[in-house]
């Protein structure tokens, strides 16, 4: 059936474009919740405007707006600076020139803690079972919390991770336990 050229497709939402664009580069559903966030709180300071309509100048009063008005931190202004750069190169296609005096953020110096070997093994010992596992893939392999959370038996390299105290069967028991799913080599 064809339809006459009378009959036009509707162009997607702004909103609904930015999403595409993050999912076509696998951006994750966190980046996705966080630059559409983003997006709309530049829209609405600007009263509704469509982004097409403003330009560095308005970005840069955003911007500025997040650190004196708002107080945000210095990542968290960054976060919204990448959103909407984002938003102009990837979907309306229009590249920003410099944004001017921006007034950024002050950041935060903070010194990060850092437990002892003492402090690390009691932690562990007051432990058991999923949160014994966890911590201890946290803990040894370097994975954020949602990436140990989502962890699946497959995406688990055992020849690799095998030592000499841990047999394979060991090992993937272990596993089984913290994704429930019952599998036993």
């Amino acid at each position: 059936m064809q339809h006459s050229p009378s009959i036009q497709q509707k162009k997607p939402k702004l909103l609904d474009q930015v999403r595409q664009a993050l999912r076509v580069r696998h951006y994750s559903y966190d980046t996705e919740k966080s630059y559409i966030r983003w997006i709309k709180q530049y829209i609405f300071f600007h009263g509704k405007r469509h982004p097409s309509e403003l330009g560095e100048t308005d970005v840069n009063l955003f911007l500025t707006h997040l650190a004196i008005q708002k107080n945000v931190a210095a990542s968290t202004q960054n976060q919204a600076l990448c959103a909407i750069v984002f938003l102009y190169k990837n979907v309306l296609q229009k590249e920003l020139g410099t944004f001017g005096e921006i007034i950024w953020s002050k950041k935060t110096k903070r010194l990060p803690v850092v437990l002892t070997q003492k402090e690390v093994k009691s932690i562990f010992e007051k432990l058991y079972g999923n949160p014994w596992i966890i911590a201890n893939l946290l803990y040894g392999s370097g994975l954020r919390l949602k990436e140990c959370l989502r962890l699946r038996v497959k995406d688990v390299d055992f020849d690799y991770y095998l030592s000499g105290h841990l047999t394979a069967t060991m090992l993937t028991c272990m596993f089984a336990e913290l994704l429930g799913s019952g599998y036993v080599l």
